[in-house]
């Protein structure tokens, strides 16, 4: 259509008088004119997992373009288009998107893309995936028991069922829903298979376990049967070696994802009694773990979070406990997505014109680039064009691909035809000075391009030593006042011509006549510079001032003033070269003097450790600017792990470091300590800024010498030795592979006995020995060793063994009851207890396992029980205890509650005055069949403020209380029973005055 209109104006053209213009007529053919465009994508097809079991009867794979004019749209289905009209029993198009009534599973799997097409070309959209999501049920046969030794390690298959997409996530029920089992430092669930990993069985994970598998993409859950673990009782004091027997495999990932490298624990991991949870350690051979990670799961998961190709590499997963150690090693590749270093953008170029595009992308694999041209292949690496032809117009598309994904980069070429035309970029009137140069522009709209002309007056201008530029613009050197005048810019192509006149005016040169002058100042001092110039009178003047080539902005910064150029308190940042600038609207001078601002030692450079001992390093660095006064002095300061990134002067050989000193020793460290070190340079006017830190260094390890503290212990049951103590702090370390030796024998004996705990966090010990008698005083000693060799021992300390359990069972003496809700237990004393434990009962609690407990000191023989039930039977027994455990149940005592005081309270029927007393009197409560009998009342007096209340009983009906000289008070009365007392009535009195009233009323009465 474009080319055919060209075809037309240059016929029209041919037939056009000299000098007319045919641009009105073909605006249609200019870039600027032309409003219609080509598709854009808005809305493209994304991958899509329809659920199997969904209710909804629809997909919905997304097209949308912007164009104009409106796009139409075409689908295809594994590259093959789908015949909308033909299979509208299942496709639609609703604006250019496609809905999938009725899915089927053998019909429509598979990849689909859109087309969106318009008069100026054709796109093509990003491929998209329909897949087909489901999650089957577990099998419903019966799992077996997993069999386990206590202390061992376990794992609990999950075994999920088929699934699409592969993605799932498990959690792990105990016995019952929604009793999840909780992970920690023992128990961890492997989110690729589903395992469950105990890592250390105890008797408390006796039990059924069911896995549930979660598939998030089709929002679905099923559960396993249960799964029934069977802890066995082990020999104390075995110890197996660490085991990985399951390897976490080589992994690749893609950059910026989050990778998790996780390692599974075989069956004999763990020690049942002594050693600690094996240490489990992580690293990246070739250098350290990226920055970017985190340990979970207690180090069997490593997360790598948004990892990069620099974290490529071999990891290593190493776990050791006091019998052995085992490591394994898998290689970590992270690959790229495509990703566009440059791509093609819409462009309207210009008929006849050169023009070239582009697409380059970076990826690993390394992307392979192919192009479209109105949805058809290019057999091109860089689409080249020489002489644009209206052919040439089109949609093209980029695409770049590798095995990871593919990207598009869409654009549309416009090839367009105009004659020149001024109209959107006029030629304006230039202004300049005497002696200076002059450049016209001339910078028609046109194409192809057009050709140029100039004239002054009426005088066609050609080159000469003054003039030149014919190109489009016309430059004039060496400006004379017989150069002012008006110029004439002619502009012809093969559609038409045009031309345009500018005006140049000349004006007197700008001069300065007082530059700046040189300054030097101290820092914190006040600097000046100065600046006059002459210049046109019939132009307006600006100075303009810049340090170093850039401009100073006098509004915002507070350290220059406006007029004379003012520095405040000049640092040593405003030091530089100041430019003062003189322009008009016709040319501009400038002048610059030098600031010396003479100030503290600028930071040093290049700190690093260049040898290391076990408490010294010595360093090496760069010296910084002296900001013009000599160094005097270096001051060296260092941070460690356990600064909390504070840092701190260090001690130095030699003790000062002189100003022409490059190097130092810092002294005093400790030993196996990572350390960062600074250098902070001085001259007379101060200390200047820290260095960047040095890399961290590690001094070398040594013999510890600090020893564990507070070493004690006793306890436990018999048989055994319970040893604690405070673990040495990490600083004090001094090397690698840190533990305790301990050595503890019996006071009567000679030979002491070792044992090795590697684990530098352990606070705690229990030695087991069959043949230890109880309540035996050990002599305790502990030191700190490691890979360097051991350290002093503690302090010794005396440490009692464990005694044995109570083996005899208290002889109960009495059990009675209070009342309805409390009864009364005594018991004989049994030897070698710290306490008892008084245990009771209704029948039905026993059978409901609900059972309640009361703690009583070892010095006490009887105590209360409160909170139980009314008019029910007890059963109560009493046993000792110790920190060996519980000893022998008493025989067990039956204890019958009394019935309940009754539920209502009595009935207040009267008030009256009796001189110094006031008689209440009230109804007798009756008790129910299921009730005590009420055997008497009981009267609280209670008068408002501090005073005491007063607590009186009667079998009467009424009492006479003492009246108080104007107190307020309140009068609670009670039935009493064997069970209890029962509910209250309460009556208030305000006081004297309303006692007179009372009084007054009774007279009255009797009269």
């Amino acid at each position: 259509m474009l080319r055919l209109a060209l075809l037309l104006h240059l016929l029209l053209l041919s037939f056009t008088p000299a000098g007319a213009s045919v641009h009105e007529e073909f605006a249609d053919l200019c870039g600027d004119g032309a409003v219609g465009f080509g598709p854009v994508f808005e809305k493209q097809p994304v991958d899509t997992i329809y659920p199997e079991e969904s209710l909804e009867a629809n997909i919905t794979m997304n097209c949308q373009a912007k164009a104009n004019p409106p796009a139409t749209y075409r689908w295809m289905l594994n590259d093959r288009e789908i015949d909308i009209g033909a299979e509208r029993k299942h496709y639609s198009l609703t604006e250019g998107n496609l809905v999938i009534s009725n899915p089927v599973k053998s019909k429509h799997v598979g990849k689909y893309s859109c087309s969106a097409t318009n008069m100026y070309g054709t796109i093509i959209s990003k491929e998209a995936s329909v897949q087909f999501g489901y999650l089957d049920p577990f099998s419903t046969d019966e799992r077996t028991t997993v069999y386990v030794k206590e202390g061992q390690g376990a794992v609990v298959l999950c075994a999920p069922p088929p699934h699409f997409p592969a993605k799932l996530s498990f959690r792990w029920i105990f016995n019952e829903f929604p009793t999840f089992i909780q992970l920690d430092n023992r128990r961890y669930v492997c989110q690729t298979t589903g395992n469950l990993y105990i890592s250390k069985v105890e008797s408390s994970d006796r039990g059924n376990y069911s896995c549930i598998a979660s598939s998030h993409s089709i929002s679905k859950s099923v559960f396993s049967n249960y799964i029934p673990l069977q802890p066995l009782t082990e020999r104390p004091n075995r110890k197996y070696p660490a085991d990985l027997r399951v390897k976490f495999p080589d992994t690749t990932a893609l950059v910026g994802q989050n990778v998790t490298l996780e390692w599974e624990l075989g069956l004999q991991t763990y020690n049942s009694e002594c050693s600690p949870v094996p240490e489990i350690h992580w690293r990246k051979m070739e250098g350290h773990l990226p920055q970017n990670h985190d340990l979970r799961m207690s180090g069997s998961q490593l997360h790598l979070y948004n990892i990069q190709v620099k974290d490529s590499g071999i990891y290593k997963c190493e776990a050791i406990n006091s019998k052995g150690k085992d490591y394994h090693s898998a290689h970590v590749s992270v690959e790229a997505y495509p990703e566009w270093v440059e791509h093609i953008t819409s462009k309207k170029k210009e008929l006849h014109s050169n023009y070239t595009m582009s697409c380059k992308a970076s990826g690993k694999p390394e992307p392979k680039i192919r192009w479209l041209k109105n949805g058809h292949q290019i057999d091109e690496k860089d689409v080249h064009f020489r002489n644009l032809t209206l052919d040439n117009s089109g949609m093209y598309q980029c695409i770049a691909e590798n095995r990871h994904g593919v990207i598009y980069a869409n654009a549309e070429l416009q090839v367009f035809a105009c004659p020149p035309t001024f109209e959107h970029n006029p030629i304006k009137t230039v202004m300049v000075a005497k002696t200076s140069r002059a450049v016209l522009e001339c910078r028609p709209y046109a194409a192809p391009k057009p050709s140029f002309t100039w004239s002054q007056g009426t005088e066609l201008l050609s080159n000469s030593t003054r003039l030149g530029g014919f190109d489009g613009s016309l430059e004039i050197r060496d400006v004379t006042q017989s150069d002012e005048g008006q110029y004439t810019c002619f502009a012809s192509n093969i559609l038409g011509k045009a031309s345009s006149v500018v005006s140049l005016a000349v004006t007197d040169s700008t001069r300065i006549t007082l530059p700046p002058s040189d300054a030097d100042v101290n820092a914190g001092e006040d600097a000046w510079m100065r600046c006059a110039a002459s210049h046109d009178p019939s132009l307006d003047i600006t100075f303009i001032w810049s340090v170093d080539g850039r401009v100073i902005d006098l509004d915002k910064d507070s350290h220059y003033t406006i007029g004379v150029l003012k520095i405040k308190k000049a640092q040593v940042k405003h030091a530089g070269v100041y430019s003062c600038t003189a322009q008009t609207t016709a040319d501009n001078v400038t002048a610059s003097a030098r600031l010396i601002v003479r100030g503290p030692p600028g930071a040093p450079g290049g700190v690093r450790v260049i040898n290391k001992t076990e408490t010294t390093v010595t360093l090496q660095w760069s010296r910084g600017a002296d900001n013009h006064k000599s160094i005097s002095k270096y001051t060296i300061q260092y941070r460690d792990d356990f600064s909390k990134d504070a840092w701190s002067n260090a001690r130095t050989s030699p003790a000062d470091v002189e100003g022409n000193a490059e190097m130092a020793t810092v002294v005093n460290l400790f030993p196996w300590t990572e350390y960062e070190f600074r250098v902070i340079a001085a001259n007379i006017l101060g200390s200047g800024d820290p260095s960047k830190p040095s890399p961290k260094e590690r001094t070398l390890d040594a013999v510890p010498v600090v020893a564990p503290s507070e070493v004690g212990g006793g306890g436990g049951t018999g048989r055994e030795l319970i040893i604690t103590w405070t673990p040495v702090q990490p600083k004090y370390h001094y090397g690698p592979n840190f533990g305790y030796i301990l050595a503890f024998k019996p006071q009567d004996q000679k030979e002491w006995k070792r044992m090795k705990v590697t684990d530098s966090e352990s606070k705690r010990y229990i030695h087991k020995d069959p043949s230890m008698a109880p309540v035996t005083p050990f002599d305790v000693k502990i030191k700190a060793f490691n890979s360097k060799g051991e350290g002093p021992f503690s302090i010794e300390a005396v440490v009692y063994s464990g005694q044995d359990a109570p083996s005899e069972a208290p002889a109960v003496i009495e059990g009675r009851a209070l009342s309805a809700l409390t009864a009364i237990v005594s018991w004989k004393h049994v030897a070698n207890v710290e306490g008892y434990k008084v245990k009771f009962w209704t029948n039905q609690q026993d059978r409901e396992g609900r059972a309640q407990e009361v703690a009583v000191s070892g010095m006490e023989n009887h105590t209360r029980i409160e909170g139980l039930k009314p008019n029910s039977e007890y059963n109560i027994e009493v046993r000792g205890y110790n920190s060996a455990g519980y000893g022998p149940p008493s025989k067990r005592l039956k204890v019958q509650t009394k019935k309940p005081p009754p539920d209502r309270p009595p009935k207040i029927i009267g008030t009256k005055v009796k001189g110094q007393f006031i008689n209440i009197a009230w109804e007798a409560v009756e008790p129910l069949s299921n009730e005590s009998k009420v055997d008497g009342y009981r009267v609280l007096f209670k008068p408002k403020g501090n005073q005491t209340s007063t607590l009186y009983t009667t079998n009467k009906r009424s009492i006479d209380i003492p009246l108080l000289a104007d107190k307020e008070f309140v009068v609670e009365i009670r039935a009493h029973t064997e069970g209890g007392v029962g509910a209250v009535s309460q009556i208030g009195f305000p006081g004297n005055g309303f006692i007179l009233f009372l009084f007054f009323c009774e007279l009255i009465d009797l009269k």
